[in-house]
């Protein structure tokens, strides 16, 4: 049985043991200017702080100002030009201090005599990881990292006005809200959901010292949607790790419902619409994603660029993809191009290509987005698109256990 297989299996029994579905309790993440030393990592009885025995230092914490770099900050902490010009070539190879940005956190370890002197300054490159400036002796400038946790979280609801503000009703991310909708982005149109919708979750967020980030691990999931349920199974097949169905089919399919991510459609696919511009009736053979200006375009699917030009009187800036001998896909009014995108260029599915924009004739931001079937325009919302290698005859009694013990879980799921 695959290693992952075998975790998964194992941990949802475990789960299933003691009663049903569980989570970790999560905490709010603290300004860092108020964390306080008894939150650091203990080893050994020592508790340190970026690797720094914190008992032996009095710590200030802050936050990089506006028009603050790494020398002022230093400088107003004691050091003098020619230190911060020392450490500064320590720094080299190891972090640009250039890089230094306004708003993230730093803390400033000083002595404890009568006159504190800094030995050690921190900057916070991230919520994971950090640089510790050594200021004693020769100097020294190293890279660290944060210990990282996951932790086991549930989550369910239903859908009022869009999944963004349900995971947010729900007190979860709406970061999570996309992650479901890049795992069933190939069989839900999330820009068509409607009221009362359901979804279950369950899922791991990564942790730093208690703050939680914006990043997840969906270990299963459920959506009810237009009066079918479709669930998302995690299976490793093949060295592989694939959504499936309950049914054993890959949720991936050839190509993606939406060419972006969760905007609105402001337009469908109509023979006689309305032209805001031409003031008159006539066919829109396409969809209209309305999204901010500069949001990325996806690819729906594998091919190549057929086309890619500029139509003052229509299209603006657009590019035609080829995917197979049956389709291909137009996206229109874009901002501009993907870095490297030319005709003749091969593309992923997913891979971004270009950026929303209102080239042409157009009245706003917005994504005009078309599929052809053998040169016939059809309805983007309508395509099928032909899964991924379903789970094979060898591993459906293995996928069987994990899928019967994950759809447990998700039943036990309370939706609010």
């Amino acid at each position: 049985m695959n290693k992952r297989n075998i975790f998964i299996a194992g941990v949802v029994a475990v789960v299933l043991a003691v009663g049903g579905t569980f989570y970790y309790m999560h905490h709010m993440a603290q300004p860092l200017d108020e964390v306080a030393v008894t939150d650091s990592v203990e080893v050994d009885n020592i508790v340190r702080k970026y690797g720094i025995p914190v008992s032996l230092y009095d710590i200030k914490y802050g936050l990089v100002e506006p028009g603050q770099n790494l020398s002022i900050i230093l400088r107003k902490h004691g050091l003098s030009v020619g230190e911060v010009h020392r450490l500064t070539k320590k720094a080299e190879g190891v972090f640009d201090v250039r890089k230094v940005k306004d708003g993230q956190a730093y803390a400033v370890f000083t002595t404890r005599d009568s006159i504190p002197q800094t030995v050690y300054f921190v900057y916070e490159e991230s919520p994971k990881s950090y640089i510790v400036f050594d200021l004693k002796g020769d100097y020294g400038v190293k890279r660290g990292e944060n210990p990282v946790t996951w932790e086991r979280k549930t989550v369910g609801g239903r859908v009022k006005t869009s999944l963004w503000v349900a995971m947010q009703q729900c007190g979860t991310s709406s970061q999570l809200a996309l992650d479901l909708s890049n795992i069933f982005g190939w069989s839900i149109d999330f820009f068509g959901l409607q009221k009362e919708d359901e979804f279950r979750v369950w899922y791991e967020q990564e942790t730093v010292e208690g703050r939680e980030l914006q990043n997840f691990r969906v270990l299963a999931a459920s959506f009810s949607h237009e009066d079918s349920v479709y669930y998302a199974i995690p299976f490793v097949q093949d060295g592989e790790e694939l959504y499936y169905n309950a049914d054993g089919n890959s949720l991936e399919g050839e190509f993606l419902k939406a060419p972006l991510d969760y905007y609105r459609i402001s337009s469908r696919f109509s023979n006689s619409r309305f032209h805001p511009v031409l003031r008159r009736y006539r066919a829109h053979h396409g969809v209209d994603y309305a999204a901010p200006k500069g949001t990325p375009v996806y690819a729906i699917g594998k091919g190549k660029v057929i086309a890619k030009a500029y139509q003052a009187g229509g299209a603006g800036n657009y590019l035609k993809i080829r995917h197979n001998s049956r389709y291909t896909t137009t996206y229109m009014h874009l901002s501009g191009f993907a870095k490297g995108i030319q005709v003749g260029s091969e593309v992923k599915q997913k891979e971004v290509i270009g950026y929303v924009g209102s080239t042409g004739l157009s009245t706003g931001s917005h994504l005009d987005f078309r599929v052809y079937d053998n040169g016939t325009p059809v309805n983007p919302l309508t395509i099928k698109s032909q899964p991924k290698k379903p789970v094979s005859e060898d591993n459906k009694e293995q996928f069987a256990v994990v899928r019967d013990s994950l759809l447990q879980i998700l039943d036990g799921i309370k939706v609010h």
